[in-house]
């Protein structure tokens, strides 16, 4: 099991307010996907993964037409 730091971001849908919801834990994973799809069970989601270049772990997020981003550092 590795340890992430994950921050979860959850996007303002209003044009005029540019701010958002930001949560940060240090959490043990031990299947990141298996965690995301757990996280988001029983709503209607789609998402997109991408690893950056320092090798953070990124899902682009929509529920409920709510833009989300899911990042996975590991701490080292």
């Amino acid at each position: 099991m590795k340890e992430y730091e994950v921050v979860w971001e959850i996007f303002n849908r209003c044009s005029n307010n540019q701010m958002r919801d930001i949560f940060i834990e240090e959490l043990q994973i031990s299947d990141i996907e298996s965690y995301v799809q757990k996280k988001f069970a029983g709503k209607d989601v789609s998402y997109e993964r991408s690893i950056l270049e320092n090798g953070t772990i990124v899902y682009d997020i929509m529920t409920s037409e709510i833009k989300q981003r899911l990042s996975f550092t590991e701490i080292i």
